[in-house]
């Protein structure tokens, strides 16, 4: 099974079998259907079935000849509408199956985000029908098996304003960095020798919680898994119409990123409102918005 199915409110199937059955029940009352045709005989197949707004199941794989659908993998989603960046993104498809991966050049975050592609049929669409692909945008979702809620750290106005634009500084600098800039590259080893001696000297006396405002680090062995801490900017709550499971839809902001993270309310330790700080891993997806095709006549 998915390990993020609980995520979307389905934490009472455990067994093959339960999940099976309610995969076939999903598959038989959605009508979110999208087909490619990969070869004369067959063809691939997405089929989105929504549990709540916004949420729900992917299913996919290849629709014979006769007309029958074989599901091939299946996967829970996230809607979000909100950009999360427009950094360079590149997309790579995985190994074992018709999957992607979107790989964004993001220097907010400090690494290279890699996150699961959810509109892969959209690009696969592209790519087979000879339609550019570029990426303007990828608006970022994510699920979390469990979480906790942090409480926030008091700032005046003057710490968050000194705090945005030594943000902004520091994305000129790596940015130049990236480029080849010896003195960029040299600012900010200085920068990063400080920030350690300031950090080891605080945690002698302070909690790590009120020192680490937000973070971003990978985690563990897969590459689209993150360890997390992020304001929460807003919370909307959804119900699962089969199950009645509440999640949480949870609109964080980390490191200047703004992406939204589902969790199963059993799942979430405290009580989310906006303001407060969310801490877990996740797993995370993202949409990307592609440029839209052009003609002699404009947009099309």
């Amino acid at each position: 099974m998915h390990k993020y199915l609980r995520s979307v409110g389905f934490s009472s199937y455990q067994k093959r079998k339960e999940i099976e059955k309610l995969l076939n029940i999903l598959e038989q009352t959605t009508d979110r259907r999208q087909f490619i045709q990969i070869d004369p005989e067959s063809k691939f197949c997405e089929v989105r079935a929504e549990v709540a707004p916004g949420m729900g199941i992917v299913m996919a794989g290849e629709v014979d000849e006769y007309g029958f659908f074989h599901r091939e993998y299946y996967y829970p989603y996230l809607t979000s509408m909100d950009d999360s960046s427009s950094a360079d993104c590149s997309i790579q498809r995985h190994t074992e199956k018709e999957t992607f991966a979107g790989l964004l050049d993001e220097n907010r975050v400090g690494i290279s985000l890699i996150f699961y592609l959810d509109n892969s049929f959209e690009y696969m669409a592209r790519i087979l029908g000879r339609i550019p692909a570029r990426v303007m945008s990828v608006r970022l979702s994510s699920f979390a098996a469990e979480g906790k809620i942090l409480l926030p750290l008091h700032k005046t106005k003057k710490q968050i304003e000194m705090a945005r634009v030594a943000a902004k500084d520091r994305n000129h600098l790596m940015e130049a960095a990236r480029n080849g800039d010896e003195e960029a590259m040299e600012t900010l080893t200085i920068e990063d020798i400080d920030l350690y001696s300031q950090i080891s000297r605080r945690v002698m006396r302070e909690d790590l919680y009120s020192i680490v405002d937000s973070c971003f680090m990978p985690s563990g062995i897969e590459c689209d898994q993150y360890t997390v801490i992020g304001e929460i900017l807003h919370v909307e709550k959804k119900e699962n119409k089969i199950t009645s499971e509440i999640v949480y839809d949870l609109t964080l902001n980390c490191n200047d990123v703004i992406f939204h993270v589902g969790i199963a309310k059993l799942d979430l330790t405290g009580e989310p409102m906006a303001g407060r700080r969310f801490k877990g891993q996740i797993w995370m997806q993202g949409t990307a918005v592609f440029q839209e095709q052009t003609t002699e006549n404009g947009m099309v």
